[in-house]
């Protein structure tokens, strides 16, 4: 899994299920949005999975565990077994039982998934700075995680104990639209102890090794809706990624992306596994993507052509990340994906 991760000009021979043998796939704003399936989600995996393609799924979200993921993707029509469910708190609770001695005591802030996980490493779960903690370990609680919950882990910090995150994803799509994730608990306890904590979560490599650990995938593809963690992660494992624009990306934030957050590979949604990815041709400072053509001027980037709209976003992408080289594309894209419909 250290093959370096190609760019998004290329294109495949076949449909990505047939190309990698595992999909890395994230969870919120990819499988489901607020606990329901994403619209052709489920079609789209059984499908690839009866091709002979293997499933995983791999989450920064910790506040459930991966018996419970399974259950819930079982019921979505997705059959599923808990080994199949990769967490960001199985990622953590590796690290904290490297640092920590065996059996010890470890401040939880945060949901189920992450006390089951640490007691599968042989810590001991508690609920108050006063129990004497050897860490404070800090993952996503839900909407219910009460505030005395942060007090409790700025008064162990303020002690000294090391500080543990289980990601710092700052928002997290729902039906609703999208609220405040980890992260932006994690800034809050930041905030008050002016501490920084360990974090376990993509795109950093604890969860990319557990995740090497647990699935022994070969080919392997990381098919997520965010650039800072799903993209992020695979271009620092070195992996190739689809990019699905079911969640938080939207396709003016994916023609900024810097170089660690470009996808291999875009599309609409999961059925993007079942189809040939198109490939760019450039020539000449143009860049051609099915009926599109797609360049760079002075200010914006300009599109011209017709056809699928996908491939029109991926010839706009080649342009972008061109021009941008190693930076971010400051290239006003709105009339050009105005063209896309978007």
């Amino acid at each position: 899994m250290s093959r370096s991760a190609r760019t998004s000009t290329e294109g495949t021979g076949g449909a990505l299920s047939e190309v990698y043998d595992t999909a890395l796939l994230d969870l919120d704003g990819v499988v489901y949005a607020g606990g329901r399936a994403i619209v052709h989600a489920v079609d789209s995996l059984l499908t690839a999975r009866n091709g002979g393609m293997r499933l995983a799924y791999v989450t920064n979200n910790a506040s459930r565990t991966p018996d419970t993921v399974a259950s819930h993707l079982s019921d979505l029509g997705l059959p599923t077994e808990a080994d199949d469910v990769i967490t960001s708190a199985q990622a953590v609770a590796r690290i904290v039982a490297e640092r920590v001695p065996e059996g010890a005591r470890v401040l939880v802030v945060g949901g189920e998934g992450l006390r089951v996980a640490l007691r599968e490493r042989g810590l001991v779960p508690v609920e108050s700075a006063e129990d004497d903690p050897a860490a404070v370990v800090q993952g996503y609680g839900g909407p219910g995680l009460m505030w005395g919950r942060f007090a409790e882990a700025c008064y162990a910090i303020a002690r000294g104990v090391p500080w543990f995150a289980s990601n710092t994803d700052l928002t997290i799509p729902g039906e609703r639209g999208i609220a405040p994730g980890n992260g932006a608990a994690v800034e809050v306890v930041r905030i008050a102890t002016g501490a920084e904590p360990t974090v376990a979560g993509k795109p950093l490599p604890p969860m990319h090794r557990e995740t090497v650990l647990r699935t022994g995938a070969r080919r392997p593809l990381v098919v997520g809706d965010r650039l800072d963690t799903d993209i992020e992660g695979a271009v620092n494992g070195g992996v190739d990624s689809l990019l699905v624009l079911t969640g938080v990306t939207d396709p003016a934030g994916l023609l900024a992306a810097s170089p660690r957050h470009r996808p291999t590979y875009v599309d609409a949604d999961l059925r993007g596994l079942l189809r040939a990815q198109t490939g760019v041709a450039a020539e000449g400072g143009r860049f051609r993507c099915g009926g599109w053509e797609a360049s760079a001027t002075v200010g914006e980037l300009e599109l011209a052509g017709g056809g699928e709209p996908l491939d029109g976003l991926r010839a706009l992408c080649a342009a972008a990340w061109t021009a941008a080289g190693a930076e971010v594309c400051a290239l006003d894209p709105r009339r050009a994906l105005a063209r896309l419909g978007w």
